[in-house]
């Protein structure tokens, strides 16, 4: 379907947080629809700072079953700051009318890209500044559902500029939080850096593992029941999709290889639980002051009570993901669902 508005877009993608592959597989998905959509594009890795880079350079990297090496995160990220400021205040941006942000996790997700396209006055598609950083912190976004009357799993926030205290903090997760448990970096996305702890053996080695990629770590209380996830588009929720990994968890490599999830849309649970779900998403995305679209995490225990995990302001847009699933369950198409993000994100109301 070509549209009547066109526009000159920019579309970010790749970047340099642990997950630029996913970022890549979403970018080469939104690209091919906006330009089915008619509009004109520039791809844009900030990685490459202000060089001028084809398309196919930038796209030369595909998914692996397992994220980023450390030491492939600590080379890409060794001059972040500098290269995503000369990207943006570059003349790559000359000319635009819109960004369509398709990066994912750290300088992409968490405010930092958006605080430079607003200096430049530069529009771009997601959330703002402020709800993209507490949205990416989980120790802040989960603190916001309480006050919001939002359940989510019991946590101890650990800092790594106290772990002079180890001992201290082994005894307080074990009185608190318990075993099993979740150790999770506080910033990062797609599961990179988490482990579910078994035995108190573990849990030291899940702790210091998840500090690699954050300078704070979250020890979550195990939920045991179910993984479902609910999307909003504008102001609605979609329909509750259910995550059946085939095997252990739906980490990194169950997320993004083909074959190894199930996805039931819609999810196969009461009427009362799919609208306490989809109502509970969009007090979630709104406590946050979400905008535009979110995707919004949620464990179903065992006993029916529904725990929120976060919100992914920048969620997945490859052929796997979740929002195009739970969009098309409503015959919102991929196209669509791209210029229906454009549009809200340029402040249109006729989008749905």
């Amino acid at each position: 379907m070509l549209y009547q508005n066109r526009m000159y877009i920019a579309l970010i993608t790749g970047g340099i947080s642990a997950e630029r592959d996913v970022s890549l597989n979403s970018g080469r998905c939104i690209l091919k629809a906006l330009r089915e959509n008619g509009h004109k594009v520039r791809v844009i890795d900030p990685m490459y700072g202000s060089e001028m880079t084809e398309e196919d350079v930038i796209f030369k990297d595909i998914i692996s079953k397992d994220y980023p090496s450390l030491e492939k995160l600590r080379k890409l990220q060794k001059e972040a700051s500098v290269k995503y400021t000369e990207c943006v205040s570059s003349s790559l941006f000359e000319g635009i009318d819109i960004a369509f942000n398709g990066l994912h996790g750290k300088f992409g997700e968490d405010g930092k890209i958006q605080t430079l396209l607003e200096l430049r006055g530069i529009p771009y598609t997601g959330s703002g500044v402020a709800a993209s950083v507490i949205a990416m912190d989980k120790h802040f976004s989960k603190s916001m559902f309480l006050l919001n009357g939002i359940k989510t799993p019991e946590w101890v926030t650990l800092y790594k500029n106290k772990r002079d205290e180890k001992n201290s903090e082994l005894n307080i997760i074990h009185n608190k939080i318990g075993i099993p448990c979740v150790v999770k970096p506080n910033d990062e996305g797609s599961t990179v850096g988490l482990t579910i702890v078994k035995e108190i053996s573990e849990l030291e080695e899940a702790i210091n593992k998840a500090f690699r990629y954050s300078d704070k770590v979250l020890v979550e209380k195990y939920i045991k029941g179910r993984e479902i996830t609910v999307a909003i588009l504008g102001s609605q929720a979609l329909p509750v999709i259910e995550i059946i990994p085939k095997e252990g968890f739906y980490d990194y490599e169950h997320k993004y290889t083909k074959g190894k999830t199930d996805y039931i849309c819609p999810a196969v649970i009461s009427g009362d639980t799919a609208k306490e779900a989809m109502n509970t998403a969009v007090n979630a995305h709104n406590s946050l002051e979400c905008s535009v679209y979110s995707r919004v995490d949620f464990l179903l225990s065992d006993d029916e009570k529904l725990y929120c995990l976060e919100v992914n302001t920048l969620p997945g847009m490859t052929e796997l993901s979740l929002v195009p699933k739970a969009a098309n369950a409503v015959n919102i198409g991929f196209n669509e669902l791209i210029q229906k993000i454009t549009d809200f994100s340029m402040g249109k109301q006729d989008a749905i």
